[in-house]
């Protein structure tokens, strides 16, 4: 029996890849480097130290990581102030019958503490969930499934108890090696074979999730 479900954040809940990825384009134009989708791709779902990781690797040591993220973040910020945060079709409705049906909620996401907690409260979506856990909270990110875990502490449910909501091929990962039956919603990339697999379905929007939970 599901008594609690756990929420990715960009991407799943938030429409927020598409904006990041226009970031990424035209801060690595500006230095003379091309950032293509696909490569973006690679990057969805992981902790900033491994995104670091993939992005010295491709550019090189001497790419400005840190200064390329401050400024993405910017330009995804001043996006959402001028144009409000992009919530995804079928998110508000979701949360609202969780609510109402005594459902535990947690977010379980790669991005830091201080900008989960801006985004949730622009949004108007802090008081749907009942606590979060992010990506500077764990030692290892998505596909380890510490976070997961820890969000069935918040929740205080068993692994098998809980649902989780993805978008990315790690995040599907994590929740199938921590045991909790995962939903997979595809956002840019739909999920390679031996990942699909491994999700217990996979969805069109979240407006399909309300009807898993009510199946008998």
């Amino acid at each position: 029996m599901i008594k609690a479900v756990i929420f990715d954040m960009d991407g799943l809940m938030i429409d927020s890849e598409r904006v990041t990825y226009e970031g990424y384009v035209i801060e690595c134009r500006n230095l003379g480097f091309v950032m293509e989708e696909e490569f973006y791709k690679q990057l969805l779902g992981h902790t900033l130290p491994e995104v670091f990781q993939v992005l010295r690797k491709k550019y090189g040591e001497t790419f400005p990581v840190e200064d390329v993220l401050k400024r993405v973040h910017k330009y995804m910020d001043d996006r959402f102030v001028q144009e409000g945060v992009p919530v995804k079709k079928g998110l508000r409705e979701l949360l609202s019958y969780l609510k109402d049906h005594g459902y535990r909620t947690v977010v379980a996401t790669s991005s830091g503490r201080e900008r989960v907690d801006r985004i949730l409260k622009q949004a108007e979506l802090t008081e749907y969930f009942d606590g979060s856990v992010c990506g500077d909270e764990v030692k290892k990110g998505k596909p380890d499934p510490e976070v997961f875990i820890k969000a069935c502490g918040k929740a205080m449910v068993k692994p098998e108890e809980a649902l989780v909501l993805e978008d990315s091929e790690a995040g599907i990962s994590a929740a199938y090696a921590a045991g909790i039956p995962v939903v997979c919603v595809p956002d840019m990339k739909y999920p390679e074979a031996e990942y699909a697999a491994k999700a217990f379905r996979i969805v069109d929007s979240l407006e399909d999730v309300a009807g898993i939970l009510m199946a008998p």
